[in-house]
């Protein structure tokens, strides 16, 4: 059984072009078998994206576990000055992320990590919609080495499910940064937020 979040480069390809319309913006991604929301962009995703453009993102920004490149390219899009990084351990997922931020005309870092293993430097935002079914103790990690690869004053943000573990990930975040702020709740979905301090 293959999962988005593993390398499945061995499923059979079925690339689709989907639309996006966002802010005012229509994007555009190619997605394949084997990543994660093919079909259209995740109500999660877009609760994430919804919560962050009335933020005012600067420096470098890491979409982790980036999937198709969604996150990464519209915030790119939204804040032309941040530098974009996508990162995700499944090869399909990181090779349609390197066709898209060029078909939305964004420039953008991508490639392959599990989790932060090719990751370097410091960002002053980690931004996730974790893979779930890669179980909490993938997930956690994510949170805990999130401190690390921030810089002073940098965020984490969060966008997890009531239903999937939304108040133990908050005791977990807590336990890392020291915090944990609930910024958003909409229909199930919680958006979190630390910060280095």
């Amino acid at each position: 059984m293959t999962h988005y979040y593993t390398d499945n480069t061995n499923l059979a390809q079925n690339r689709k072009e989907i639309s996006f319309r966002f802010s005012g913006i229509t994007f555009s991604f190619i997605t394949d078998n084997g990543v994660f929301s093919k079909t259209e962009v995740d109500f999660g995703t877009w609760v994430l994206l919804d919560t962050l453009k009335t933020q005012t993102l600067a420096g470098k920004i890491l979409d982790l576990g980036c999937g198709y490149g969604v996150v990464g390219i519209v915030l790119k899009r939204l804040f032309p000055s941040c530098e974009a990084t996508s990162v995700d351990v499944n090869p399909r997922a990181v090779e349609l992320a390197k066709l898209n931020y060029p078909l939305n005309d964004v420039e953008g870092n991508c490639f392959i990590s599990n989790i932060y293993e090719n990751v370097e430097g410091k960002f002053s935002h980690i931004i996730t919609n974790p893979p779930i079914r890669a179980g909490k103790a993938v997930i956690y990690q994510m949170f805990e080495q999130a401190y690390d690869h921030l810089e002073n004053d940098g965020c984490l943000w969060v966008v997890i499910r009531k239903a999937q573990g939304a108040k133990s990930a908050i005791v977990k975040i807590q336990q890392v940064f020291g915090q944990c702020e609930t910024i958003r709740k909409e229909k199930g979905y919680y958006i979190l937020k630390a910060k280095k301090s």
